[in-house]
């Protein structure tokens, strides 16, 4: 008796052991690790490139209504990336993806050093646009620490909190990588932004493998629209307060202080994006997916009356912070939301994640308003 298999396609990963021997235990132990280290180069790399797109923006735009096109063209490069890194990820798996990602953010960091270098406005939103698509594929660290953690909330805390590192790290790198690159304004920061996506590149080929067997079964029990749109409508909120006030934050700190203030206030923003993660790692029972987005939207409009309010570096630093502590609240608490009844299909993941970056895109065009 002959009995047909089927050949896998090309790229495609299957598993070819037994049931249990490549489980969920297994990568529950080595995925954790690779995943935090991953996000935490790739946010470490968003922090540089978002610290001096406003402020290379403004100095090499050949007029005033460009100014925020390289920063806006860094998040719809992250929207457009969104659906098809749903996709990348469901046929090649989470390694081939996420290296993908940064390769196209180490790509786009040497296009940004070019473009610094010589003072080309094209170059720099075209980087920007490289950055973005990598920032994109970035979010879906989170999603894929919940196949990894299983249903609980503590993987995709640790996961989201690493990125505090990134926040500890930046400006002091920052400033070593402008000093290297002088006289070079940025250039030595948009280089430091593309070898740490050279890192997250490293970090993410050192996953294992994901059975193809395993992701299959994460639909099960899929929630449907209900328990989709809520959880994204808020989201893109968050998203939508967090870009308008940090596309103006380097823009208003560098008209009271000097340029390194602009990195110092980005890096607190960050830092307050996800230490709360990290916080709540050691507390995953107060996690609650509907509290921690309410409190995340609270947090955000305070974020916002204090930066319009503020007439210094520090007063912009602490609205910056606010800002960063509430969309970090927001978006992990529709992140647990969206998680909560079971995994959504990865394109709805994909789909919730682009309408979150839509209103990211919107808020980039609010930020001249903040400014």
């Amino acid at each position: 008796m002959i009995v047909s298999v089927p050949m896998p396609r090309a790229g495609q990963l299957e598993c070819v052991c037994d049931p249990g021997t490549l489980g969920r235990t297994n990568e529950g132990r080595s995925g954790t690790i690779p995943l935090a280290a991953g996000f935490a180069f790739s946010v470490l790399a968003q922090i540089l490139t978002l610290s001096i797109l406003p402020l290379a923006g403004l100095a090499l735009a050949p007029s005033h209504g460009l100014v925020a096109l390289p920063y806006m063209a860094f998040y719809i490069g992250a929207a457009l990336a969104s659906l098809p890194a749903s996709f990348l990820l469901d046929s090649f798996g989470r390694r081939a993806a996420f290296s993908l990602g940064a390769s196209l953010g180490a790509a786009g960091g040497l296009v940004l050093v070019f473009a610094l270098a010589s003072m080309h406005f094209g170059a720099l939103v075209l980087g920007s646009f490289w950055l973005g698509i990598a920032g994109g594929f970035s979010l879906f660290y989170r999603h894929a620490a919940v196949p990894v953690g299983g249903k609980g909330a503590g993987t995709v805390l640790i996961v989201f909190g690493a990125a505090t590192l990134a926040g500890l790290i930046a400006p002091t790198l920052a400033v070593v990588a402008e000093d290297l690159a002088s006289p070079r304004v940025f250039a030595g920061t948009a280089a430091a932004a593309a070898v740490a996506h050279v890192a997250s590149l490293v970090a993410t080929a050192s996953l294992p493998y994901q059975s193809r067997r395993e992701h299959k079964t994460e639909a099960v029990g899929t929630p449907g629209w209900r328990a989709f749109l809520p959880p994204t409508l808020i989201s893109a909120v968050g998203w939508f307060m967090m870009t308008a006030l940090m596309g103006a934050t380097p823009i208003a700190v560098i008209g009271c202080a000097p340029s390194e203030a602009a990195v110092g206030a980005v890096a607190w923003h960050v830092m307050a994006m996800y230490a709360p993660s990290l916080l709540l790692a050691f507390l995953p029972r107060l996690a609650l997916p509907v509290h921690l987005s309410v409190t995340g939207g609270l947090l955000l409009a305070f974020g916002g009356a204090a930066f319009m309010l503020s007439t210094n570096a520090s007063g912009f630093s602490l609205g910056a912070a606010c800002v960063g502590g509430g969309w970090s609240l927001v978006v992990l608490g529709t992140t647990l939301w969206v998680h909560r009844n079971g995994s959504l299909p990865r394109w709805l993941l994909g789909l919730h994640d682009g309408a979150a970056l839509t209103g990211a895109i919107l808020g980039t065009l609010a930020a001249s308003i903040f400014a």
